[in-house]
């Protein structure tokens, strides 16, 4: 094998195992040491960069850093990364001083963002300093987009919602609610140097079985209903419920139902409850609210009275699979059951509706009729025209959103700069070393087996009383501090000079991963196999150096490491270090771009 290239801005980033599983980057193990330092409000500005919306992120988002956490390798839980960035939100000072200033001097360019989402406002926060005028049309009064119609207050306070979204708003943006878009050719005749689509999967996926029309008053669309309840529309619904679908809308439903009057909500899902849709703590939250979960039911028919609701009937089905493991629901010739009950939620998937997008006015779709969208640049096939957000690949999460908004950002500036979109701006890369003295480091390299600290919840029968009480405390600054110190500072690299090592092989023994091996070079395949514990992850890169005096070349499994640091504190020369990497994603802002 090649020595490894760590100059190469990608090698660490992929060991920095959360951070690079974040689609906006954030650099997690850099905000979790601020938090133990109490540095709360240093914390919150790190995630303000990257991630535009912390404090609704730290109650909302879906979590991809978590399962990535190299804490999750060693013991069953990983850090609690999520609820570590509401930390930062709800402990930070008063930031505003810290954030940018509307720009003195616009520069004359002109865009419309359509939706008033999370990639949309993510897009309007990067160029609006920069001098654009950035305008935001949404049919609904209030900024937010699906973060404030289809997530429940029980879950994202109202406060915290608007408070983020103001200081977006803040920056010189207008916001036009109450305006619904009906045509892009008319929107694209304005003269907008660009226009952002970020309107989010609005509809929601019906049921075309026996009694859907004949009981149509008590059957509902569970993204719809959502929207109706979070605008006071709706503040009540039967005592007996039934919610059908798998995923986060469905819970949803079944627990703001249960706080509107339901007495026996039921959910009921088509799949088994290991593949249903829903992130495993939503489900959690949902049976500790005494909601049953059904599994592998489909439903037949909505069962009426002279057009009163009166049930629903299911059919039991299983899973099978075929040689290439592909699953099909087939019946298992059980009796079907009917579940009686007075509402019905249908929450089983959203999907885009773009009807207000003419199809000749130079966007192509493709055969499900979606844009067909540049995944790095966000453009579509009209040069103008650029997608983010479940518009523009279907409903993911806010996270992806605002992904796509610092992408989109990008391109809309190069694109009025009259510069090539597909150049993209290279990242900000810093590795300083952490060695205070012989064998003393900057930071906390205890490697001890602590389990995730539960996150407080408010009591179940409080809770229930009212929508829009929080359920999520929160960690307060004793457990967060515990939290904390479980991360493993895997941004803290192991950094290897061949030059210095005696090969005393020292650190080989010290390791308590057995992740060092001093051996002769080969294959990849093969060398995995001689390593002091075989290599077996693929997809994590071994860290290979030569220029030892003995021919050999020393290889880490990046995999197993814990970056604990004993290598370097037990090397009598100083090969190994502990380095700390930071990489900053570098989004429009033209003094980031060159900074770069």
């Amino acid at each position: 094998m090649k020595p490894t290239d760590i100059s190469a801005p990608d090698y660490f980033h992929k060991v920095v195992d959360c951070q690079w599983a974040c689609p906006a980057h954030t650099p997690v193990p850099e905000y979790i040491r601020l938090i133990a330092a109490g540095r709360y409000s240093d914390a919150y500005m790190i995630n303000w960069e990257s991630n535009v919306f912390p404090g609704i992120l730290g109650r909302t988002c879906d979590r991809p850093c978590e399962p990535a956490c190299r804490r999750g390798r060693v013991e069953a839980e990983p850090v609690a990364i999520c609820r570590l960035k509401r930390v930062a939100a709800d402990f930070k000072d008063d930031i505003r001083a810290r954030l940018p200033k509307p720009a003195a001097r616009k520069n004359g360019k002109r865009i419309a963002l359509v939706g008033g989402g999370p990639a949309s406002l993510a897009v309007a926060r990067d160029l609006a300093p920069m001098g654009y005028e950035c305008i935001v049309f949404d049919q609904d009064p209030q900024v937010g987009g699906m973060m404030r119609t289809q997530i429940p207050k029980f879950r994202l306070p109202e406060s915290v919602l608007d408070e983020e979204c103001q200081y977006i708003l803040d920056l010189g943006i207008a916001f036009v609610g109450g305006k619904r878009i009906d045509s892009m050719k008319a929107l694209l005749k304005e003269n907008f140097d660009a226009c952002f689509v970020g309107c989010g999967a609005p509809r929601g996926r019906d049921l075309d079985i026996p009694g859907r029309k004949e009981a149509a008053k008590n059957i509902h669309i569970g993204i719809d209903w959502l929207s109706s309840v979070s605008f006071g529309h709706i503040d009540k619904i039967g005592k007996r419920v039934v919610v059908l679908g798998g995923g986060n809308t469905a819970m949803d439903c079944c627990r703001s139902s249960r706080r509107l009057g339901g007495e026996d909500v039921t959910v009921v899902v088509r799949s088994g409850f290991e593949e249903m849709k829903a992130s495993p703590w939503e489900k959690e939250d949902a049976m500790h609210e005494d909601i049953p979960i059904f599994n592998f039911l489909v439903p037949k028919e909505f069962t009426h009275d002279n057009g009163r609701l009166t049930g629903v009937l299911f059919e039991k089905v299983k899973a099978e699979y075929d040689a290439k493991g592909r699953r099909k629901l087939v019946p298992t010739g059980e009796p079907d059951r009917h579940f009686p009950c007075d509402d019905v939620l249908v929450a089983v998937g959203q999907e885009n509706a773009f009807p207000w997008i003419e199809r000749d006015c130079g966007i192509a779709f493709d055969k499900w009729d979606m844009p067909k969208v540049d995944p790095k640049t966000m453009a579509s096939t009209h040069p103008k025209v650029f997608f983010g957000g479940d518009a523009a690949f279907g409903p993911k999460n806010i996270i992806w959103a605002v992904a796509h908004g610092h992408d989109a950002a990008i391109s809309i500036d190069r694109l009025c700069r009259g510069e090539d979109i597909a150049v993209r701006p290279p990242p900000q890369i810093n590795v300083a070393s952490q060695k205070m003295g012989i064998h003393e480091w900057s930071y906390d390299n205890e490697i001890a087996p602590d389990k995730r600290y539960r996150v407080p919840h408010r009591d179940k029968v409080l809770s229930l009383r009212d929508i829009k009480s929080e359920v999520e405390l929160g960690y307060d600054i004793e457990l967060a501090l515990k939290e904390a110190e479980r991360c493993l500072n895997c941004d803290v690299q192991t950094v290897f000079t061949g030059q210095l090592c005696i090969e005393c092989d020292a650190c080989v023994d010290i390791c308590p991963m057995d992740c060092i091996t001093f051996t002769q070079n080969g294959d990849e395949a093969e060398l995995r196999t001689r390593l002091q514990a075989p290599a077996q992850n693929v997809t994590q890169d071994l860290y290979v150096a030569n220029d030892l005096k003995t021919g050999r070349v020393m290889v880490k499994d990046e995999d197993v490491c814990l970056h604990c640091g004993l290598c370097a504190e037990r090397c009598p020369t100083g090969a190994w270090d502990m380095q700390k990497y930071l990489i900053d994603m570098t989004l429009a802002e033209q003094a980031c771009q060159l900074k770069a």
